[in-house]
């Protein structure tokens, strides 16, 4: 299948106009950076390619009704550089700040990441940690879903980027004290895929923990949630010495990766989904306490 036409919508009900008229014959693109390698691959085919970059509502990141906002067409650059992310997620923007080059994150945004369906993708485990929603829209209107829902497997969306759109991520700003963190290992410091990356949130009331995330990949065909380690820390206080080992030993057990010859094998990345836990907490152990989040 040959690619006939790019179009360039200025609106969300344009683009979504487009699709439709193409009836499962284009796709919508942001920045491209995995769409136009499958592409040219022939992993997927289109007959219109969308670009969604002149859209002006997909470009805004903002904070409204104590939510952090980020509009769809937002780069990996634009959260890892804005400010008011870096001060209420910080792992956020650590995340973006490690997606590959510099010119890549330049060009890929954050809904290519969610759709991408990647379980490893630094920004996904950070969107399951801190329990994101998106607004999806399509012909028959807009919705919010659980951006965890939208993992179906490896490179499967429950988005239909032939007939959906993501318009914008929220993210809700915890009213507890609460704090993030992201730990990864990689072969190099860029350019490369993690061997094993971790995402965490906790908030905390009197440092008594009220809520856990910790997410970590890749263990599964999706972002993997370590609930058992999430349910043990609920009620602990984040002073106490020996939590921290405690929940890691209990993301040790649960994580299941399986042997890669890109990654190491299963038994080895286990070891460092229990380290990565361990030095994700203690960051935010000493954040909560020092800081008084």
């Amino acid at each position: 299948m040959r690619i006939e036409n790019y179009l360039y919508p200025e609106t969300v009900e344009e683009a979504i106009q487009h699709l439709k008229e193409y009836k499962g014959k284009a796709k919508i693109v942001a920045g491209g950076t995995d769409l136009v390698l499958w592409l040219k691959s022939d992993k997927v085919q289109a007959e219109a390619l969308v670009d969604i970059t002149n859209i002006d509502e997909l470009q805004e990141i903002k904070i409204e009704k104590d939510q952090l906002v980020i509009g769809a067409g937002v780069t990996c650059t634009d959260v890892s550089l804005n400010k008011n992310i870096k001060k209420i997620f910080k792992s956020l923007a650590d995340g973006c700040r490690s997606v590959g080059s510099p010119q890549i994150r330049n060009m890929a945004t954050l809904a290519g990441n969610i759709v991408s369906a990647q379980p490893a993708a630094d920004a996904s485990v950070n969107f399951v940690a801190l329990e994101a929603k998106c607004e999806v829209a399509s012909i028959e209107g807009r919705r919010i879903v659980n951006v965890e829902d939208l993992y179906l497997g490896v490179g499967k969306s429950a988005i239909d980027s032939t007939k959906e759109i993501i318009t914008k991520i929220f993210i809700e700003i915890p009213k507890n004290n609460y704090s993030t963190g992201f730990e990864r290992i990689a072969p190099r410091n860029s350019l490369a895929l993690p061997i094993v990356n971790v995402a965490i949130k906790i908030e905390v009331d009197n440092n008594i923990i009220t809520n856990s995330k910790i997410v970590t990949a890749p263990v599964s065909i999706v972002p993997f949630r370590a609930k058992n380690a999430e349910s043990y820390l609920i009620g602990k206080d984040i002073t106490d010495e020996k939590i921290i080992e405690l929940a890691s030993i209990e993301a040790f057990n649960e994580a299941k990766p399986r042997d890669s010859m890109l990654r190491g094998t299963g038994e080895y990345r286990k070891v460092l989904v229990k380290e990565l836990v361990y030095k994700a907490l203690e960051a935010i152990k000493k954040d909560l306490i020092q800081e008084g989040r």
